[in-house]
């Protein structure tokens, strides 16, 4: 990956989409154009405006998603975010709590779960500057993951990377397997993903929020600007475990400590009229903020284990929304791309092809 792109990948996330699919839509961008992506995930539409210098607004339910999108708006150094973590751990000698259930003791080591814990408490109490958003991402991206034979990415016992270890499966993975959570040193990780993704970035304009895209979230945030770009790739009918398969990311983001099962905040899935009702009234909030011939454009797909059809549910929630349809493209099967090895679970069901549907508001 060249240098460059690498602020793209600062932490796994599951159901994103290639940052070759918001860059070849915008090819055809004008300066100073306004980019929203109403369910921006880890942030690549805002990471693509960024690289060609334009604005971008973007929307999620998830905390995570939100702190890893504000991280690939951030304008630091890796000096500054480096400080800015010592700034933390001298401002906070001891955490005033540090979780001690069976998973946690198997799945860091002492000394850096108390590191954790202090960074964790430091920027839960301010996190407002662009090099604390960064640390904040930087420290998501190394909370789990594999375990190297060179020097340590992770902070964790062996994990994946993109979903959270389940306590219960880990504990038992990792007894049955001997591994042992490893001493790492968490300032020199930070330094060195520090220095990978924020050495050469182009200066971002932006904002992403934490909200519901269903309400009207985005009049403030556009501050009477219009938009001319909508980029995004809703959750697909039937996955609704967001929150819960980044339960360990959320506790540093000031979630439990334990595993919590909710739908909070996200599109229902109760049936396809009610998932593309639910689309249609965050396609006319959008429309709201953009501008007349403003081009929507959204990469949608599939899970076997649901019969509807997903281009059906699409073209439904556009029906009536302000935009109409343009053109539809197929766009291939996530299955058949690059994603990160499971080392505990497997998603539920393969992905089917996936189509881009081109649509211009008509407002």
């Amino acid at each position: 990956m060249k240098a460059k792109g690498r602020l793209n990948a600062i932490c796994p996330y599951f159901t994103m989409f290639p940052l070759e699919f918001p860059l070849g839509v915008l090819r055809d961008a004008e300066p100073g154009q306004l980019v929203v992506d109403p369910f921006c995930g880890r942030g690549t539409t805002n990471y693509a405006a960024r690289t060609l210098a334009l604005p971008s607004i973007g929307v999620d339910s998830s905390p995570v998603a939100v702190a890893l999108s504000q991280a690939k708006l951030a304008n630091s150094t890796p000096h500054r975010i480096v400080a800015a973590a010592r700034r933390i751990l001298r401002d906070v000698p001891e955490p005033s709590e540090i979780p001690n259930s069976e998973f946690w003791r198997w799945a860091f080591y002492g000394d850096v779960l108390q590191v954790l814990c202090r960074l964790r408490e430091g920027l839960l109490a301010n996190c407002g500057s662009d090099s604390r958003r960064a640390l904040r991402a930087i420290l998501l991206g190394a909370l789990h993951g594999p375990r190297r034979k060179s020097r340590p990415s992770h902070f964790s016992n062996q994990s994946q990377r993109t979903y959270a270890p389940k306590p219960r499966y880990a504990v038992g993975y990792w007894k049955k397997h001997s591994l042992a959570p490893e001493p790492v040193d968490v300032l020199e990780i930070v330094r060195e993903r520090a220095e990978r993704y924020y050495s050469d970035e182009t200066p971002a304009s932006g904002k992403v929020i934490h909200g519901d895209s269903r309400k009207n979230v985005f009049a403030r945030a556009a501050g009477g600007r219009k938009a001319a770009w909508i980029i995004t790739s809703p959750p697909y009918y039937g996955l609704r475990t967001y929150l819960p398969d980044q339960w360990l990311r959320r506790w540093f983001l000031g979630g439990p400590s334990v595993v919590e099962y909710s739908a909070e905040g996200q599109i229902l899935h109760s049936s396809p009229e009610a998932f593309a009702s639910d689309l249609r009234q965050v396609w006319r909030n959008v429309g709201k903020i953009s501008a007349p011939g403003a081009r929507l454009v959204v990469r949608f797909g599939g899970i076997n284990d649901r019969k509807a059809d997903p281009l059906s549910i699409i073209q439904m929630s556009l029906e009536g929304s302000g935009f109409e349809i343009q053109t539809i493209t197929p766009a291939g099967s996530a299955s058949s791309g690059q994603r990160q090895a499971l080392h505990f679970s497997r998603t539920n069901g393969e992905a089917r092809e996936e189509h881009d549907i081109w649509a211009v508001s008509t407002g």
